[in-house]
């Protein structure tokens, strides 16, 4: 029996979800984020959960993003453009807090789950950026521009369209994370949080937490598909998403010189 790829458990009214494939370090298919998206729901509605927390198995990564052999041997079509993602807006809408417990590389897809989380809890050695023109993958929408909100315009931009690496000690200061720590304290502190959180009345944290929903509600409504179809409506078409699928998985470098 192949081992269970999401782990959902709850303790002491504390709903853990972790990405259970420390070999792809924590890189998830379309079928794992469906997974997290109803253990999220289930979560949210359950009496006995009064937190939520996200992470991933091991010491090197939380997650890195989407699978790029699963992206890349669907075509790039139905492995983005046909996936529903709608993880980040779940974590926006969910009426519980949900920290993002950070225990390594958080790259990617995996970074900006991160970052919409309530509060993110890193190991010392994690590893934070983005990853979506480095390797031909169009992330658009809300899931890019709500990183504005959270570090300003200057550095989002550079966040997103550099694609630069950032340690655990700059993304306390840039904002990305709330709490840096070493990864024997990781767990403590992530329980710190979750205690200080269960002490508080839970229906004005969930007031709080949709005010802020409110106040991004302009930009969810503009999600990558949206963004896609105005902007580069052929993209999947026209090979440059597979020559940066195949340039990871190669290890090189991308050559887009043709697509410009």
């Amino acid at each position: 029996m192949a081992e269970q790829e999401i782990l959902y458990d709850v303790k002491d009214y504390v709903a853990t979800i972790t990405i259970n494939r420390p070999k792809t370090l924590n890189a998830f298919t379309g079928d794992n984020i469906k997974d997290m998206e109803a253990y999220l729901d289930q979560a949210a509605t359950d009496p006995k959960v009064g937190v939520i927390v996200l992470t991933g198995t091991g010491e090197r990564a939380f997650c890195v993003g989407g699978d790029v052999n699963w992206e890349k041997g669907t075509g790039g079509k139905s492995g983005l453009e046909d996936l529903d993602f709608n993880f980040n807006r779940k974590i926006v809408e969910c009426p519980k807090p949900v920290i993002a417990r950070v225990n390594g590389y958080a790259i990617g897809a995996g970074h900006h789950i991160a970052y919409f989380c309530d509060l993110t809890i890193a190991a010392d050695h994690a590893i934070f950026g983005q990853n979506g023109p480095r390797v031909g993958s169009p992330a658009g929408g809300y899931i890019v521009s709500h990183a504005a909100n959270v570090l300003g315009h200057k550095r989002a931009r550079e966040l997103w369209m550099l694609c630069r690496r950032y340690n655990a000690q700059q993304a306390l200061e840039w904002g990305l994370a709330n709490a840096v720590v070493p990864m024997a304290k990781l767990d403590e502190e992530v329980r710190k949080a979750c205690d200080e959180y269960l002490s508080l009345s839970p229906t004005c944290l969930k007031i709080v937490k949709r005010s802020f929903y409110y106040h991004m509600e302009p930009i969810l409504n503009r999600d990558m598909s949206n963004i896609l179809k105005e902007v580069a409506p052929d993209y999947f078409r026209t090979g440059e998403q597979q020559e940066g699928a195949s340039a990871f998985l190669e290890k090189r470098k991308p050559d887009f010189s043709r697509f410009r």
